[in-house]
């Protein structure tokens, strides 16, 4: 029986199932704001997640119904040219999760009496007796070779197709923040919605705090290769520097001979938005999610992308060509060549509505109680 720890809801509030992916963070962590409008429209709201996206979500929301959906589990390589041969290798893997989760969830609508299911990138949450949304700004899914994209799109389409709508969390215009990723050639079937981006991040005016803050986050083993790196160069950094691992479930830190260097294996959301904002200048990966908090603080940032991720290494390209962010290869990473580099950056500070969302999931609850 796949039934919600804590069980015992008002049967009026709309009930609503929403599930993150669980490669990396990022997929949980913009899911925070659709589910904080989701509580402040009186919604229930049960999550399926597992490992470090369920611990994350936790933190973040204690009270929230959490149900154990088994993730995807891809695993990735430490060569970035080994990387699109073992994700095809894994492809009968992923085929069978969609295919198990979307028997899961039969049987989890039925036994907690969802009403909607919002799923972000899991293509097998579809179902056809209640809404369900789709959320992807991955529309166009780049892998580096336009015949093995063309097929990707195809079956990433044949799922999407399978759902009641599209939410892309990106500008609709022209002006945008994903580029050919979100404002694909042809659109999926379905409806298809611009959410703007998606962001759990407040702008204020705060203190300095931080000349430099990094973080990390991805997928192993790239986000521990370049954990290393980024430790040994932080042993001889100048200045303040916070640097966030981006492991929830861990409880010890490394230690430097810099006193200068906080380190810190998790933040929560209102902590991190505190430390992005004193910080003068931030290091993170190219993930999406990441891009659009940091669009929405206004912050100058340095983009390193995941080693053999073509979306990362594309997002990169096209956010710098922008002058959006300043991006940076792994492979020939220095923390004091990349700062030099970094300062006589012409930055562009993007400027983009960031809760265009909040109209869209409080009118999807207003069709579900009209139902």
């Amino acid at each position: 029986m796949i039934k919600a720890e804590n069980f015992n809801i008002p049967e009026h509030k709309p009930r609503i199932l929403i599930a993150p992916l669980d490669w990396g963070l990022g997929h949980a962590t913009r899911c925070i704001p659709i589910i904080f409008t989701l509580i402040h429209q009186g919604c229930t709201v049960f999550v399926a997640a597992e490992g470090p996206v369920k611990t994350l979500l936790q933190k973040e929301f204690p009270d929230l119904l959490f149900i154990e959906l088994k993730g995807y589990r891809v695993s990735y390589s430490r060569n970035k040219f080994w990387m699109p041969v073992k994700l095809l290798l894994q492809l009968p893997k992923i085929l069978f999760r969609i295919y198990a989760e979307n028997r899961w969830l039969k049987n989890a609508v039925k036994v907690n009496s969802i009403n909607a299911i919002i799923s972000d990138n899991r293509m097998g949450l579809f179902h056809h007796k209640i809404p369900c949304i789709y959320i992807t700004h991955q529309l166009t899914i780049k892998t580096g070779n336009r015949f093995t994209e063309n097929i990707a799109q195809k079956i990433h389409y044949h799922y999407i197709n399978k759902f009641s709508t599209c939410w892309v969390p990106d500008a609709a215009g022209i002006v945008n923040l994903a580029g050919a990723l979100s404002h694909p050639a042809i659109l999926p079937k379905v409806p298809v919605t611009y959410l703007g981006p998606l962001s759990r991040f407040k702008k204020r005016d705060v203190e300095s705090k931080y000349d430099l803050c990094i973080i990390l986050s991805g997928p192993e083993p790239q986000r521990t290769i370049f954990e290393k790196i980024i430790l040994q160069d932080l042993n001889k950094a100048e200045g303040k520097v916070c640097l966030v691992r981006g492991l929830p479930s861990e409880t010890e830190v490394p230690r430097l001979n810099n006193s200068s260097i906080e380190i810190k294996n998790h933040l929560a959301a209102e902590e991190l938005n505190n430390v992005m904002l004193q910080s003068k200048i931030i290091i993170s990966r190219c993930g999406y999610s990441t891009v659009m908090d940091l669009v929405n603080l206004q912050k100058k940032a340095i983009l390193i992308p995941t080693p053999g991720q073509t979306e990362q290494e594309y997002l990169g390209g096209y956010l710098q060509e922008q002058k959006i962010f300043y991006g940076v290869d792994q492979n020939s990473f220095s923390l004091p060549e990349v700062l030099k580099s970094a300062a006589a950056f012409e930055f562009n500070t993007a400027s983009f509505t960031v809760n265009d969302y909040e109209n869209v999931v409080e009118n999807f609850v207003a069709t579900l109680r009209h139902q």
